[in-house]
């Protein structure tokens, strides 16, 4: 299996593919502990996302987070296993 995806890896793709204007990644793994989809590191598993992008412009709210969805899609199979999106 794939290393863990880190926060700046997730902000890194964010970045690339959403150019936004603002922008916070934050691991919420350890909070998880014990919980489906959780790992004994830590880390890597359930993540945060608050993020502003020009391209949400008009857009509703489910496609705000498809379009977050679609960038981290990689990182899926690397472990992670819950995402918390907040649009702005």
């Amino acid at each position: 299996m794939s290393s863990l995806p880190t926060a700046a890896e997730l902000e890194a793709r964010l970045r690339e593919a959403l150019v936004p204007t603002e922008l916070e990644v934050i691991d919420e793994s350890a909070a998880h502990a014990g919980h489906a989809g959780a790992n004994a590191e830590g880390r890597g598993t359930h993540f945060r996302v608050r993020i502003a992008s020009p391209l949400f412009a008009g857009k509703p709210r489910v496609a705000r987070h498809r379009l977050v969805y679609d960038a981290l899609q990689v990182f899926i199979a690397q472990g992670l296993h819950a995402l918390a999106i907040e649009t702005l």
